[in-house]
């Protein structure tokens, strides 16, 4: 498929995916959304993709919803736009694959969002962070009310989604949004290189230990505790455990195939 918003590059079992719609700041139009979860898809599908880094081309990550597009919306369009927005957080928070952000600039609003539907965020030291949608008199629509409070809490979320104020990637890191803040031109590169330490485990083994975390979420502790030893136990089973264990036994380094 012709790609029109996206860039794509492959380096080993790692996948750099690049949101190339700079002159509007990258921001999410229905192309762009619908072009995001065709790749996610993809990578799924994919057994040659172990982790996908997710960018921005440009000044921005993703500055937001496409507003001009959003301005024309009556309420049944802007409930088609808000679920096809759901749609995709939820599938990649359901992938097996891992997927990285790496904000390179804004990341405000459903940019922002897109973030908090990834695994793990890397940021630039002079990126900003928010959710501005009531200055615009209206409220996140891509799950930034519901993401953000398990994220950083209640009372963090609140304050971000009822200023609209953006925040820096220090700022962001110290609430928990963030996992690690580095210099502007490293940030896909420190992505990567975390993405490429994932992707030499045991791709099993993480798809596993990524559901494990966000089902356990939803769960009570006990019940979590449970889950976990179950599907702790099921990877026993596994060809991917037979070769970690016997590599480390062996002083080597373990070939993993994801069986």
């Amino acid at each position: 498929m012709a790609l029109e918003f996206l860039k794509i590059q492959d380096e080993g079992f790692v996948r750099l995916v690049t949101i190339s719609r700079p002159k509007a700041l990258n921001a999410l139009n229905t192309g762009v959304l619908a072009e995001l979860m065709a790749e996610m898809q993809r990578a799924e599908a994919d057994p040659g993709c172990r982790v996908v880094v997710l960018t921005g081309e440009g000044k921005a990550f993703v500055a937001g919803g496409d507003i001009a597009q959003m301005s024309e919306m009556n309420p049944a369009q802007a409930l088609k736009y808000a679920e096809q927005g759901h749609a995709l957080m939820r599938f990649m928070e359901g992938m097996t694959k891992v997927v990285i952000a790496a904000i390179n600039g804004y990341a405000l609003g459903g940019g922002s969002e897109l973030a908090l539907g990834c695994d793990i965020v890397i940021a630039s030291r002079s990126a900003k962070i928010g959710q501005p949608e009531v200055k615009l008199g209206i409220i996140p629509g891509f799950g930034g009310t519901q993401r953000l409070a398990r994220v950083v809490g209640r009372n963090a979320a609140k304050e971000w989604v009822l200023t609209g104020d953006m925040y820096t990637a220090e700022q962001a890191m110290r609430i928990g949004f963030v996992n690690k803040v580095v210099d502007d031109d490293k940030v896909v590169a420190e992505a990567m290189d975390m993405a490429k330490r994932i992707a030499a485990n045991g791709p099993v083994a993480v798809a596993v230990a990524k559901k494990a975390i966000n089902e356990g979420l939803q769960m009570p502790l006990n019940q979590a505790l449970e889950y976990e030893a179950s599907v702790f136990a099921n990877l026993f089973d596994t060809h991917d455990q037979k070769e970690g264990t016997k590599a480390f036994l062996q002083k080597r380094t373990p070939k993993f195939e994801g069986k």
